[in-house]
């Protein structure tokens, strides 16, 4: 039952997904490090949910507008809570300043040009890669279905042993602090999810995604001295088409 609360204030925690409060009673604050043996068990629901859009919609209205479906999905299941961190990450970490003006750009809520082009440049090519795999004959459900469940399991590289670059917030309540076996689970649980919905054919993409998402990491402790909330969910949106990208690779 533990686990279960666990896994119900995760899942209230990074989607919109409706989660009464009673479900999640007796999870405080500092608890929540452990869940994130749940992140790709939060990444299964948001694919299986964006799934079923595209496997309704799709005898209907064709497979551009299912694709761009799909994406509206994603973004009303999440709140756009990875977006905002893409959107804030670009306009920090490619502002050229020092590191204290990135993180005050970072923690500005008013939308820069680089933050602006990431988000344009995030939509349109996770539709455009919903459509090709849609086109190549992939299986889209299955693809649809596995790559929530990396984007949100490679969240955990960010996390793991990393200083948290700002004195207060959200992203401090996992950054440096998930322990080396819930580490390891995670990235367990990620890679047994994906193959055995994906198959083994997406074993190259998922070792390729993790090898980007370690280089970015190593990219952003550098410009700032460790993570934010907001990296982590620009880490989030970026392996997610990582991986995507790599699966249509020939």
């Amino acid at each position: 039952m533990a686990f279960w609360r666990l896994f119900l204030a995760t899942l209230q925690f990074l989607t919109r997904i409706p989660v009464r409060e009673r479900w999640c009673d007796g999870i405080e604050l500092k608890a929540y490090s452990r869940g994130i043996v749940c992140f790709p068990l939060v990444g299964l629901v948001i694919g299986l949910l964006t799934a079923l859009v595209w496997l309704i919609l799709l005898p209907h209205v064709g497979v551009l507008v299912a694709a761009i479906a799909v994406v509206i999905t994603h973004i009303m299941l999440t709140g756009g809570l990875h977006l905002d961190g893409l959107a804030d990450s670009f306009d920090g970490l490619f502002s050229v300043r020092s590191r204290e003006r990135i993180l005050e750009i970072m923690r500005d809520s008013r939308i820069g040009t680089n933050g602006a082009l990431a988000l344009i440049v995030d939509i349109l090519l996770r539709t455009a890669l919903i459509y090709q795999i849609s086109a190549d004959g992939l299986p889209v459900l299955t693809f649809l279905i596995v790559t929530p469940v990396v984007g949100r399991g490679m969240m955990a590289v960010m996390m793991y042993r990393q200083a948290y670059a700002r004195e207060s917030g959200m992203g401090n309540l996992f950054i440096g602090k998930i322990s080396e076996r819930g580490f390891y689970i995670t990235l367990l649980l990620m890679a047994v999810l994906t193959l055995i919905i994906g198959g083994i054919s997406t074993l190259p993409a998922l070792l390729i995604t993790l090898i980007c998402v370690l280089g970015l990491r190593r990219f952003i402790a550098r410009r700032i001295g460790g993570q934010t909330g907001d990296t982590l969910g620009a880490a989030c949106e970026l392996s997610e088409l990582i991986f995507l990208v790599f699966l249509l690779w020939r």
